[in-house]
């Protein structure tokens, strides 16, 4: 058995259901914390190898349960998210900086 990683709600019932029997545990916070850091680094590169809609939705699911984590809602992040974007704007200008004079 390899050391295991964190896996999505449903993934042992679907372990299940495909005739096998997962070996689970639940992970006490810090742990689920450190893992979600791992889970975000796993999927931010399937994202970059494959670039596809699907592991975007994988990167921004990760996200998503690392702010809830952290104590903060969805939509708080949202709201930080677009308090940003109207500060300093997005990147659909696709500007990139050199330096400065």
């Amino acid at each position: 058995m390899g050391q295991g990683k964190l896996v999505r709600d449903n993934i042992p019932q679907l372990i299940t259901a495909d005739g096998k029997k997962p070996i689970t545990r639940t992970l006490e916070q810090e742990e689920y914390l450190q893992e979600l850091d791992r889970k975000l680094d796993e999927e931010v590169a399937e994202y970059q190898s494959d670039k596809s809609l699907e592991e975007m939705a994988d990167v921004l699911e990760v996200l998503f349960a690392i702010c809830e984590a952290r104590g903060h809602s969805v939509e708080e992040l949202m709201v930080v998210r677009d308090e940003k974007r109207e500060k300093r704007g997005g990147f659909a200008q696709r500007i990139f900086w050199i330096g400065n004079e």
